[in-house]
């Protein structure tokens, strides 16, 4: 039987694969057998939701053993995807996203409206980590807008900011406690 535990891993705006915890949870997804794919998404310092959406859909296969986790402009990158995507996936782990506007953030990395049915039925278990101090707005508050319309597990932590950014010098390298939720 061939193996299909796949991973993909989506950083946020102005960021790359190589930044903060990304690395370390792609290691830890290996060691527990997954192939993972942790790309640079197109046009990072000014995202188009349409242009990343076609280039992970043009470049990643999806299958039920799947898990996707986004980190800040990764989470409605993640939404839009469980919109579109044919098959339910096994996880999504959304880390200091938002998925309504956020001052100062351009629109178009968002979608105007989700599909929060669809989304909640493209995927088994869903994980909300937002902080209660989130320097952007990626706050409790966007965790418990998602979490009201897609259920799951919503995780805040306390103290903890972005959970990675390069501005408000947070360097965030490893994330033992998201390596944990990793369904094996």
């Amino acid at each position: 039987m061939a193996n299909n535990k796949t991973a993909a891993i989506f950083h946020g705006y102005g960021d790359g694969p190589e930044n903060f915890w990304y690395p370390y949870i792609k290691k830890e997804l290996e060691n527990k057998g997954y192939k993972v794919w942790l790309p640079q998404l197109p046009n990072t310092n000014d995202p188009q939701l349409e242009e990343q959406l076609k280039f992970v859909l043009e470049n990643f296969e999806f299958a039920p053993e799947t898990i996707l986790i986004g980190h800040s402009a990764g989470v409605p990158l993640i939404l839009a995807l469980l919109e579109k995507i044919e098959v339910k996936i096994k996880q999504a782990l959304l880390v200091a996203g938002f998925s309504v506007p956020l001052p100062n953030t351009p629109s178009q990395m968002l979608k105007e409206k989700y599909d929060w049915a669809k989304i909640k039925a493209k995927v088994e278990d869903i994980i909300f980590i937002n902080s209660d101090n989130d320097p952007w707005g990626c706050d409790d508050k966007q965790a418990r807008t998602m979490f009201e319309n897609l259920g799951g597990t919503l995780i805040i932590r306390h103290g903890e900011g972005h959970m990675g950014s390069g501005k408000f010098n947070q360097p965030y390298k490893e994330f033992p406690f998201l390596a944990k939720l990793i369904k094996d």
